[in-house]
């Protein structure tokens, strides 16, 4: 059916424009004088398909602008939505709650949106007058009123006054903090009539007298969100997440301002923020921890929910997710809030929601059905846990990152190799759920790059659960063929780079623990070698930085015991299919071959032959198998300073 694919290509045309749709939110619909199509409750505007839209009967929906329903709130909604549910052809599909409002105007297409524009003159103190005076007497203004059966009520009846008053169907409806109805018979219509609305209130309220260029943090978020983020992990560990720029300064860095955007302006803001924020004004990390813990406990206290939200002066906006994905939800949707909190000043100045308006939308059932979608879910043994893996772009690294990631762990991606990561992270986040990946340039010989990772780290993710220390070279070689050049370059890496990401990151960690709960341990798992547990011939620089990792790890374990991190490492056998060992260039068959470690091997596949017929279990090891072993470390609370071998039994501790 044509009209279906416009109503899909309209829908996706400004469900993937920020401007006019933040969190999926908006809907469409599509009408014959038989059934309506409308978008289905958790379906996204951006990606919708034909299976995204509830397909209903407007034989059944027509009755309910006249039925009479309950007068108590909870049972009156209740009614309408098994009604809704009755008409409801495409069984299984939430239809919109405002499907009513859809199937009530009279035009085969209806697009309803919340522009930022369009809210920053709905959410105005002189929205009315500001409206009539811009567009006429044609646009239809509705004040605010609670969303459901009572809204639908009120915009029918003032569309049967506007059929009365000008003999024709009005092409918009603008609702009070809330957004706006544009409809019309044909997609393109709808296209020009909002792009003359965002026109006209473009050239009157604009951003840009104020750069919203990101900006640096002046507070050291390393030495203050992983002390909060943990004072918020109560029950499961939660992920932060920061923006910054000048916009958000406006009001971030001051506490006059901030008065502004202190309650929300539409229903979607409490859906995704809820509706009380914490905002900290203190001027260093110790007073800034302090005070914030003080207003999250006194907040949860009060209300019974912890924050989505808190504005920070020095650092800028923190959203408070469950994952990494409703991080990204929160941070549009109060950074739109910011917005219209500054352009409503060319309309009179801003007009939040009243209280009672606000305990309307958190209480509503369909506001909280929205919710439980909103907050998503991924299920894993590193559920909402950050980890860090170094030298993940490829290799031994990317599967164990791979594999983490699939048990619901947030990835950081660290590693030279810009664009193999950048690729590798684009795969990974195409694999996760509500989790997240990202990739960050990191040279672990240089404690200026690990300090960088890790700050980037905890604005991303606000925490860091696990590292990873797995960037690693080989130079193979013997007492004749070893240069003191290559002899130094493996040691650096695989050796005193374990050290210095260590130090760094177990600053973070330390601070961790102090503002958690007594069951939290973090974790630093260096990945080492079989070649860590016993010599290794003609490769004495690989085996040495190992045995010395190995020595490094039982050292860091002890003095980081008291402060509840466990460091371990993990000797893995050999991992014949990854580029280390399969380069056809430089991997260490290639190198074992040129540097005779192998006593008459003629060719690559002799040498492979030699070194499977060492292992018990006949086997090479896998990155999962790897990554199982890292699991177990981090789960259990019993072991710190050890070695596990995952060698399919070559090498056995004694």
């Amino acid at each position: 059916m044509q009209q279906i694919q416009y109503l899909i290509e309209i829908s996706r045309y400004y469900g993937a424009d920020s401007r006019f749709v933040i969190a999926g939110g908006g809907n469409t619909s599509f009408k014959n004088a038989e059934k309506i199509w409308v978008k289905a409750s958790g379906s996204a505007l951006a990606t919708i398909d034909e299976s995204g839209f509830a397909v209903l009967d407007r034989a059944k929906l027509n009755p309910m602008a006249e039925k009479i329903y309950s007068s108590n709130a909870a049972e009156r909604e209740e009614q309408v939505k098994n009604d809704l549910a009755d008409a409801t052809i495409t069984k299984g599909k939430r239809p919109s709650v405002e499907t009513s409002m859809h199937n009530v105007i009279d035009y085969q297409y209806v697009v309803h949106l919340h522009p930022t524009a369009v809210n920053a003159l709905m959410c105005a103190q002189n929205a009315e007058n500001e409206l009539h005076n811009l567009f006429g007497e044609k646009a239809v203004y509705i004040p605010y009123t609670d969303p459901g059966y009572v809204l639908f009520k009120k915009v029918n009846n003032e569309i049967i006054a506007f059929r009365k008053r000008f003999g024709e169907e009005p092409h918009t409806i603008w609702l009070q903090n809330h957004g706006i109805f544009v409809a019309a018979n044909s997609i393109d219509e709808i296209k020009q009539i909002y792009s003359e609305i965002i026109d006209k209130l473009n050239s009157i309220a604009t951003l840009n007298s104020i750069s919203e260029t990101v900006l640096n943090s002046t507070i050291d978020p390393t030495k203050v969100l992983p002390a909060i983020r943990m004072v918020l992990s109560t029950e499961t560990l939660k992920t932060l997440k920061v923006r910054n720029n000048a916009l958000i300064q406006y009001f971030s860095e001051n506490a006059e301002n901030q008065q502004y955007i202190a309650r929300p302006f539409t229903p979607d803001a409490i859906v995704y923020c809820k509706s009380n924020y914490v905002f900290v004004n203190q001027n260093n990390e110790d007073k800034i921890i302090s005070d914030a813990t003080a207003q999250i406990t006194e907040l949860h206290k009060k209300y019974g929910y912890l924050p989505k939200m808190l504005i920070i002066k020095g650092i800028g906006l923190v959203a408070i997710g469950e994952n990494a994905s409703q991080c990204d939800t929160i941070l549009d949707v109060f950074e739109d809030a910011v917005k219209i909190a500054y352009l409503s000043n060319s309309f009179g100045g801003a007009h939040p929601m009243t209280q009672s308006q606000i305990d309307f939308i958190d209480n509503w059932e369909v506001e909280n059905y929205r919710r439980s979608v909103a907050a998503g879910k991924s299920a894993g043994r590193a559920e909402n846990k950050t980890i860090i893996v170094t030298g993940a772009a490829q290799g031994f690294g990317e599967g164990i990152a791979r594999n983490l990631l699939l048990e619901g762990a947030n990835i950081v991606v660290a590693d030279l190799n810009e664009n193999v990561g950048n690729q590798t992270v684009e795969h990974f986040n195409n694999l996760a759920k509500s989790n997240c990946a990202i990739f960050v340039k990191t040279n672990v010989s240089e404690i200026s790059s690990i300090e960088s990772l890790v700050r980037e780290t905890v604005l991303n993710f606000g925490a860091i659960d696990c590292f990873v220390s797995n960037a690693g070279v080989l130079r193979a070689g013997g007492l004749e063929d070893m240069t003191a050049e290559n002899f130094e370059f493996v040691t650096k890496i695989n050796y005193n780079a374990y050290f210095y990401c260590t130090k760094v990151v177990s600053r973070v960690m330390k601070l961790q623990t102090a503002h958690s709960k007594s069951d939290y341990y973090a974790d630093i798992i260096q990945v080492n070698s079989k070649s860590g547990l016993r010599g290794s011939k003609a490769n004495f620089a690989y085996a040495g930085g190992k045995f010395g990792g190995i020595g490094l790890t039982q050292s860091f374990a002890l003095e980081l015991a008291p402060f509840r991190v466990k460091v371990n490492s993990i000797c893995p056998g050999n991992f014949y299919e990854g580029p280390l060992w399969s380069d056809p260039e430089n991997g260490l068959f290639v190198q074992y071959l040129k540097a005779g470690k192998v006593a008459g091997a003629k060719n690559v596949e002799d040498v492979k032959e030699f070194y499977l017929a060492q292992v018990p279990m006949k086997k090479g090891c896998s990155p999962e198998d790897v990554t199982k072993g890292a699991l177990y470390l981090m789960e259990q609370c019993g072991e710190t300073g050890q070695a596990l071998p995952i060698t399919g039994g070559q090498v056995m501790l004694s």
